[in-house]
């Protein structure tokens, strides 16, 4: 399979994209634990059907440490007993703010609480510009039918 556009060698796209990376960037400097972004970044993109974010998260979380049991469980994170409740608030709360569309009045006033109770107000900037990242670029990633499989741990950094 290959990619409808190479937005890497296109001039006007890199642009574009250069930017767009600058805003993960800042994420990934963020004060959000790392477990906790790549968590959230796995489960929006398989929400979302992205399989190149699916392919590089994954990756990511194994060599950040994560465990194989927590990385396979996110897709059924009600379920298992290995997050944290902080961990499992992050996770509500990107499902919700991913899936939008599926419920009339956005994102409910106790899955914010839960969030808010276990994360800063910077932690909480933090998640809610991931979770609009990881949906912008699931959305970009799928539209150009990019193909997955050969990302690398570290490959944008």
């Amino acid at each position: 399979m290959n990619a409808r556009l190479d937005v890497f060698a296109l001039p006007s796209a890199g642009k574009v994209i250069k930017q767009f990376m600058s805003l993960g960037r800042l994420v990934v400097d963020s004060p959000l634990p790392a477990a906790t972004r790549e968590l959230v970044s796995l489960r929006v993109s398989q929400i979302n059907g992205c399989a190149v974010c699916i392919d590089m998260h994954t990756k990511e979380a194994a060599a950040a440490g994560e465990t194989s049991v927590r990385i396979n469980l996110v897709a059924a994170w009600r379920e298992a007993t290995v997050y944290t409740e902080a961990e499992r608030a992050a996770l509500e709360l990107a499902e919700q703010g991913t899936r939008i569309a599926d419920g009339a009045g956005g994102v409910p006033d106790d899955v914010w609480e839960r969030a808010a109770k276990h994360y800063d107000e910077d932690q909480l900037v933090a998640l809610v510009t991931l979770i609009a990242f990881m949906n912008t670029a699931n959305r970009l990633n799928v539209i150009l039918q990019q193909p997955a499989g050969d990302y690398q741990p570290g490959q944008f950094k």
